[in-house]
C-alpha cells in the first residue's frame, strides 16, 4: 500500500474512533443537535433591540382639539404607550424617577392657539438615559411622528396644496426595519463558533486525561494526521448543525435568504476551519479540560463584543476596530448578514472570505506546529 493510502487510511480510523467517542455519550447528542436550535430559538427572541409600547407619561396643559390629536399621533404610532397623565408638570419625574415611564411628554397651555396664529408651539419630551439605546431610539421615533404631525398640519393649514417639499422614506433590505431580521443570521454564526471551541478545545486534554494519549502518540500517526482526525468529524457535525439552524431561521422566524446558498455554505466552511484551529489550539495549550473550557470563554466573549454583533464596529474606538480584523466571528458575521438580507456574492465579498481562508490555514497550521509528540 503506498504512503498516502496509509495516510488516509490511519486518517479514515482516527475519525471513526472521535465519532464513536462523540456520539457514545447521549448528553453529548442533546448538546449537539438540541442545544443549538434551543439558544437559537431563545436568542433570536431575547436579542431584540426594537423598541415598542414604551411606557410614557403625559402632562396636557392645552386640553384641546389640536393636543388631544398631537397624543392620539403618539399613540397611533405602537411605538408610545401612555401609563400615567396628570395635569401637574412634578408629576412627570416623579413618573421617570420611580421607574412608571420612560418617556414624559408635556404639552403646553395655548398649544392650538399657536398652531392657530402660525406660532410654532414648544412641545417637552424627557427620556430616562438610563437605557442610551431605547433613549436614543424612543427620541427618533418622536421626532419622526412630529415632523409627519408637523407637515400634515401645514398641508391643511395651505388648503390642502402640496408642500414644497414630499419626503418619501424607504429602508431597503430589512423594511419594516425589524432587529430580529438582522440578528438571527449573526446568532447563527455565535452558535457556531461556540459549538466548533467546544468540541475542539478538550479534544486533546481529553485524551490525556482518559490516558488514550499515550496510545495515539506511540501509534503511526503524524500530529497532521492526528489533528485532522480530530478535525474532519466536528466540521462535520458543526455544518450539520449549521443547516439545522438555518432551517430554524428560515422556517420559524422567517427570515429571507435572498443570497445563495452555496456562498452561505462555502463562508461556513471557512469559518468552522478557522474556529476549529482556534479550538484545538487551545486544546494544545491547556492541561485539563476544565483549564481548556476557561480558555474557550477567554477566547469567546471578546470574539462576540469585537464581533458587530451587539454592537457596530464603526463605533469602536481606535485600536479595537483594527483588533476586530483579527476576529473570524467578525467576517462571517458580515457574510452571512449580506447573504441573508441583501443577497451578496463571493465578489462583493472576498475580502471577508480570504481573510477566512487566511486564518483557517494558519491555524491549523499552528495548531499542529504546537502539538508535539511527548507527553
Amino acid at each position: 500500500m503506498s504512503e498516502w493510502r496509509l495516510k488516509v487510511h490511519r486518517i479514515h480510523r482516527m475519525v471513526v474512533k472521535e465519532i464513536r467517542q462523540l456520539f457514545r455519550d447521549p448528553k453529548t447528542k442533546r448538546i449537539i443537535f438540541a442545544a443549538p436550535v434551543v439558544q437559537l430559538i431563545l436568542l433570536g427572541y431575547a436579542v431584540n433591540t426594537d423598541v415598542r409600547n414604551v411606557p410614557t407619561a403625559v402632562v396636557d396643559h392645552d386640553g384641546t382639539v389640536a393636543s388631544r390629536e398631537f397624543l392620539a399621533a403618539f399613540t397611533g404610532s405602537g411605538y408610545f404607550d401612555v401609563v400615567s397623565t396628570s395635569d401637574r408638570s412634578a408629576d412627570l419625574g416623579i413618573a421617570l424617577d420611580e421607574g412608571r415611564a420612560v418617556v414624559a411628554l408635556e404639552i403646553p397651555a395655548g398649544y392650538q392657539a399657536d398652531l392657530l396664529a402660525g406660532r410654532s408651539p414648544v412641545v417637552q419630551l424627557l427620556a430616562d438615559g438610563t437605557n442610551s439605546n431605547t433613549a436614543t431610539i424612543a427620541q427618533g421615533y418622536a421626532a419622526k411622528i412630529v415632523q409627519e404631525l408637523g407637515l400634515r398640519i401645514a398641508s391643511e393649514a395651505r388648503g390642502g396644496l402640496t408642500l414644497p417639499v414630499d419626503v418619501r422614506t424607504r429602508a431597503w433590505f430589512n423594511p419594516a426595519l425589524e432587529s430580529q431580521v438582522y440578528n438571527v443570521p449573526a446568532v447563527i454564526g455565535v452558535i457556531v463558533l461556540l459549538m466548533c471551541l467546544l468540541l475542539t478545545s478538550m479534544a486533546i486534554v481529553r485524551e490525556r486525561e482518559v490516558g488514550t494519549l499515550e496510545q495515539l502518540l506511540v501509534s503511526p500517526l503524524s500530529a497532521g494526521e492526528l489533528i485532522l482526525g480530530k478535525t474532519i468529524p466536528v466540521a462535520g457535525i458543526a455544518m450539520l448543525q449549521l443547516g439545522i439552524v438555518t432551517a430554524v431561521a428560515l422556517v420559524w422566524f422567517d427570515i429571507p435568504l435572498r443570497g445563495s446558498a452555496f456562498v452561505l455554505i462555502f463562508a461556513a466552511a471557512l469559518f468552522i476551519l478557522a474556529g476549529l484551529s482556534v479550538g484545538l489550539f487551545i486544546s494544545t495549550i491547556s492541561s485539563t479540560q476544565q483549564e481548556a473550557f476557561l480558555t474557550m470563554y477567554l477566547f469567546l466573549l471578546p470574539a462576540i463584543i469585537l464581533s458587530g454583533f451587539f454592537y457596530p464596529i464603526e463605533t469602536m474606538p481606535p485600536g479595537f476596530r483594527e483588533l476586530t480584523v483579527i476576529n473570524p466571528l467578525r467576517h462571517f458575521l458580515e457574510i452571512v448578514r449580506a447573504v441573508f438580507l441583501k443577497g451578496a456574492s463571493i465578489g462583493d465579498l472576498w475580502t471577508q472570505f480570504v481573510t477566512l481562508a487566511v486564518m483557517a490555514v494558519a491555524g491549523l497550521v499552528l495548531a499542529t506546529s504546537r502539538f508535539k509528540r511527548t507527553l
